[in-house]
């Protein structure tokens, strides 16, 4: 079937990364399978991390459709864009239907991205993972390919403003090999493999990226670990607390 949609946004995300000097840095695209259904796992540190999760595809010439929430499809520019590309409505109260559809995408071989965090992590740290990328790659008989993108947090990001002036940014990808899931195995042992999969090609992305903070007021966008100054789990937990 053709892509009118899905190929003209590939377009124009390029020229826009061209526009802003991003400086990409990607590796380990070959993990992800030329052909055959496979789940997609990333971290999720920025509004845009889908986008340059599908960049990680492009070399194996795999288009990915991401499960994303509802209300983008609902976007009156978004959501006609979300549905020509092919991507998987998830409504968070019926769950079902977006698993289905995803099983169904898998089982006719394509590739299904997903973020098991559900939501961006503001501490930039890897939150727990849902278990639903694991029961869908048993369900449907496909591996877990780990990725995690970093320094897209300083684009646009959850609390920060956006950042698409022609700053040279630099965002690294990795993409790490691929994670079985067994049919006879418990998805929650699955998930937590996968969990350690992307928590080592995340560490392997952040000793790679070569962007520094320009200053003391430029430390925002590195955990606390790191040296920055993002909040950690635990002040995020308090805060929501209050």
């Amino acid at each position: 079937m053709a892509e009118l949609v899905y190929r003209p946004v590939i377009g124009l995300a390029k020229t826009l990364f061209k526009a802003w000097d991003l400086k990409i840095d990607c590796q380990g695209s070959e993990n992800i399978p030329r052909s055959g259904g496979a789940v997609l796992v990333s971290n999720h540190i920025s509004y845009l991390d889908f986008v340059f999760n599908g960049l990680a595809a492009l070399p194996q010439k795999r288009l990915v459709r991401f499960m994303a929430k509802e209300s983008v499809f609902r976007h009156k520019i978004s959501g006609p864009l979300m549905r020509g590309m092919k991507h998987i409505p998830v409504d968070r109260k019926q769950g079902e239907a977006a698993y289905a559809h995803a099983l169904d995408s898998l089982r006719s071989g394509e590739v299904v991205g997903v973020f098991p965090e559900a939501t961006i992590s503001q501490s930039f740290t890897l939150k727990s993972f849902k278990s639903g990328a694991a029961r869908l790659a048993q369900d449907a008989g496909v591996p877990l390919i780990p990725m995690a993108v970093w320094g897209t947090q300083r684009l646009w990001t959850k609390g920060q403003a956006r950042n698409f002036k022609r700053d040279h940014l630099p965002v690294t990808i990795r993409v790490g090999e691929a994670v079985e899931a067994p049919r006879d195995q418990y998805a929650g042992a699955i998930t937590r493999r996968l969990r350690d999969a992307v928590q080592e090609v995340l560490e392997a992305a952040q000793r790679a990226y070569p962007g520094r903070p320009k200053g003391p007021g430029d430390s925002w966008w590195l955990p606390a670990h790191l040296g920055g100054t993002a909040p950690t789990v635990e002040q995020l937990r308090a805060a929501e607390a209050h």
